[in-house]
């Protein structure tokens, strides 16, 4: 397992400093290109954030449909430009709220959903034309795009016109979260048939997320969460082509999501490396030659599994040096973690202070003066050329097993991430990996005295008592009818 067991530092030890020779190998058009050209190292547009900044779509949702759109328009209100939704667990896996099963979870690490009036309490008052919204939802996507949709029409606002995303990455789950339904196979279909009605119908909305995010989170190494989140990548474009959709117009509507962690030139070089090796793969295996498809866009959230619950206030300055290495490295649109997501859900001071992180790097930093600014970077060009070199024999290894689908069903991908996950947590515990406030510099007072959102234990009595009133109202024979 030579691309997906290496070491958990990279790829080998650093050298202490780095000089031409470090890339004599490295040849500007082929490998780099300027910014907005192929193979889009550089970026995928010539000025990048001196013409146009990063979507700042800031992650929320929570409890009831009417408290989210609350936080939803504060959010715009302070400045984000875009919205991001997350559910809870159970309109996750398509339970209703007063479903058993759902006890206990009902919005709590989300916004639930049961039903298109839900839907209309959350984007009340948010103008769906006009806003780019992102949804986090994989198992379930189709149904929720639906009711987008109907409340799109409902609103007026023509369904060719609106932007945004729902992650519908199904393969993923498998590996990192667990909010599947149904077999893996099964699923994909599902997934490749959403791409296909979007395509006809929704041409501006991204059918798919593919999401690195959810590996890192597990354990995966920035390797790791770049080769196998591409992996899955190439397996949903083939498995699309074979339903008879076209290579250039499917992959035109793929976007991507990684995560940013703590070490800035690694985390830079990674998503440098992704644009370089989906626009090879696209263009070599696919016969892809439309820009459109070849540029790679990508969301970028900072990594939550760095915040620590000891010392929140030091959670700023990871989040802040996670949303540099963002913004350096080229994204498309970027979400900044409260300081207290170790602790609970982001209070609505943390989550702002989070929007004015990105909004100082955005306007006061004078990082979106320069398109690609480290770029000739001796020691960043190199790992650059480090990650490309070992997530394409990673690729080939996952290629040989059969593709994602396979490796995954043979527990490939698991194994690899924990083995890193265990390799990282054994680093932490002999100091060999030093983590602030959490093996060194510790204070006796674990925790500040920090403003905590706590669930309401009423949601899922209210969403209940709202299911039953839509039940009595509804049309059963209508709905038969319809059958």
């Amino acid at each position: 397992m030579k691309g997906a067991s290496s070491p958990r530092k990279g790829f080998g030890k650093r050298k202490s400093v780095y000089g031409p020779d470090d890339i004599a190998d490295l040849d500007y058009h082929r490998d780099l290109g300027d910014p907005g050209v192929y193979p889009y190292a550089r970026g995928i547009h010539p000025e990048m954030f001196r013409n146009r900044l990063w979507t700042m779509r800031q992650y929320a949702g929570f409890g009831t449909a009417e408290v989210s759109n609350r936080r939803f328009r504060l959010l715009l209100e302070r400045g984000t430009t875009g919205l991001s939704v997350a559910f809870d667990l159970p309109t996750q896996v398509g339970l209703d709220s007063d479903d058993p099963l759902a006890e206990g979870e009902v919005g709590r690490v989300g916004v639930a959903v049961d039903s298109l009036e839900d839907m209309e309490a959350l984007f009340d008052r948010i103008p769906l034309d006009r806003v780019s919204t992102s949804m986090t939802i994989n198992a379930t996507a189709a149904i929720l795009l639906a009711l987008y949709l109907v409340l799109a029409e409902k609103g007026k606002a023509d369904w060719t016109h609106l932007r945004g995303t729902v992650q519908n990455d199904i393969l993923k789950e498998y590996v990192a979260r667990g909010t599947y339904i149904f077999p893996p196979e099964p699923s994909l279909r599902l997934v490749t048939d959403l791409i296909a009605f979007c395509r006809s119908h929704a041409p501006r909305w991204n059918p798919i997320s593919v999401s690195g995010y959810h590996l890192r989170e597990a354990g995966a190494t920035a390797l790791q969460e770049l080769a196998f989140t591409i992996a899955n990548g190439e397996a949903y474009l083939r498995a699309a082509v074979a339903a008879g959709a076209p290579a250039e117009e499917t992959a035109a509507g793929f976007s991507f999501f990684f995560s940013a962690h703590n070490d800035l030139f690694e985390e830079v070089a990674k998503f440098r490396a992704a644009r370089r090796v989906w626009a090879r793969l696209l263009r070599d295996r696919f016969g892809v030659s439309d820009p459109r498809a070849l540029a790679m866009r990508f969301h970028v959230q900072t990594a939550g599994s760095t915040l620590t619950a000891g010392q929140p206030d030091t959670n700023v300055v990871r989040v802040t040096l996670q949303a540099l290495a963002g913004v350096l490295g080229g994204t498309q649109s970027l979400h900044a973690n409260g300081k207290d997501e170790a602790l609970a859900l982001p209070s609505a001071s943390a989550a702002t202070l989070a929007l004015r992180t990105q909004q100082i790097l955005a306007h006061e930093s004078g990082v979106a003066g320069v398109a690609d600014p480290l770029g000739g970077s001796w020691y960043v060009e190199r790992l650059t050329c480090d990650f490309v070199e070992a997530a394409e024999a990673c690729l080939d290894e996952v290629r040989a097993l059969g593709g994602a689908l396979r490796a995954l069903e043979e527990g490939f991908f698991q194994r690899a991430i924990q083995e890193s996950a265990y390799a990282h947590q054994r680093e932490v515990e002999s100091e060999e990996r030093i983590v602030v406030g959490v093996n060194r510099y510790v204070e006796k007072a674990e925790t500040a005295a920090v403003e905590i959102d706590r669930p309401d234990p009423t949601v899922r009595v209210e969403q209940a008592a709202r299911l039953r009133d839509l039940r009595g109202r509804r049309d059963g024979a209508a709905r038969s009818a319809e059958h």
